[in-house]
């Protein structure tokens, strides 16, 4: 069976559209199939519609989080939660062409364990966001070995790889990293990214910064070690300008003035300050970790969900 998760934030306008567009799909290709919808703490109709379309059709299901905790815990949400054998996450906007689905089950089938789908291009982005979307994914590439241009979070992934993400203790979550970085065999598809069905993005320019933020720091110490570097060429310049400094004192033309001092003197504080800021943003990632706060509280769930694949207790994921 194929499960498909769907995460949801304000997706009100999207539901009913997207359940038309994946149940019609599955099932004209005969594939057998569930979906389940993550609420994400949406405060529009969104879980009055999954409700809805859960009571008219048992293979839907639904859980709605007590408050918004972000598309990671949704989409860790549906996979602690999916009892298929292998399941496909998609967005609800269906920016991810639903079309696409069949091709990578297909796929796996034949043996693929991964089914990546990548964008052919980025839609409809503005330059700045495509700037900023290249250097992170440049960033990621060449600090964790991960390649993740074109990525999306629109995968199919088998029950074992399902598994593996599950097994993860960590609570600060990248699902688009964390799925090329358990391995297994991986294949890719490229897609046409579709406009918005209905509504807009959720995702802002401060969002999306904090998250690319959050991610870089997740997989690689890059910002410490840039930092170690800069430290390197300002222990360079300084052995430099102190022979500098000794030749002209002992050769009785000292330099005067203060102004290279102080300059210095400012550019050194500053980079200390930032060296203590990264070293502080890791001390805070730390922090969150050992808290051990579960990635989400789960409020409600439709009647057709399954509770049993929740060991940890209702409403919580450890």
């Amino acid at each position: 069976m194929l499960s498909v998760i769907v995460p949801a934030f304000n997706e009100g306008e999207n539901i009913n559209a997207a359940v038309k567009a994946l149940t019609g799909l599955l099932n004209e290709k005969g594939i057998a199939f569930e979906v389940v919808f993550a609420d994400d703490g949406s405060a529009d109709r969104t879980w009055e519609f999954i409700e809805k379309a859960a009571a008219a059709d048992s293979r839907i299901r639904g859980i709605k989080f007590s408050r918004n905790f972000g598309k990671e815990g949704a989409i860790f949400a549906g996979l602690s939660r999916v009892k298929g054998d292998c399941a496909v996450v998609i967005d609800c906007d269906l920016q991810h062409p639903p079309e696409l689905i069949p091709e990578m089950y297909a796929l796996w089938e034949q043996g693929a364990e991964v089914v990546e789908a990548r964008k052919a291009n980025r839609g409809r982005e503005s330059l700045i966001y495509k700037a900023f979307a290249k250097a992170f994914y440049g960033i990621m590439k060449s600090s964790s070995d991960l390649n993740l241009d074109g990525a999306s979070d629109f995968k199919l992934l088998d029950r074992k790889v399902i598994d593996a993400l599950n097994a993860l203790p960590e609570r600060l979550t990248f699902f688009r990293a964390l799925s090329a970085w358990v391995g297994f065999k991986t294949v890719q598809v490229e897609f046409e990214v579709k406009p918005r069905a209905f509504g807009k993005t959720k995702w802002s320019f401060k969002k999306l910064f904090k998250f690319a933020v959050s991610s870089v720091t997740g997989f690689t110490n890059l910002p410490m070690q840039l930092m170690t570097a800069a430290g390197l060429i300002f222990l360079a310049f300084a052995a430099a300008l102190g022979v500098q400094t000794l030749v002209n004192f002992f050769s009785g033309h000292a330099a005067e003035g203060f102004s290279t001092v102080v300059l210095l003197l400012l550019l050194i504080g500053s980079l200390l300050m930032l060296g203590l800021g990264i070293i502080g943003y890791y001390l805070s990632k730390i922090y969150e970790e050992i808290k051990f706060r579960p990635r989400y509280i789960i409020e409600r769930e439709t009647p057709t969900a399954d509770r049993s694949s929740n060991p940890g207790g209702e409403g919580n994921d450890d």
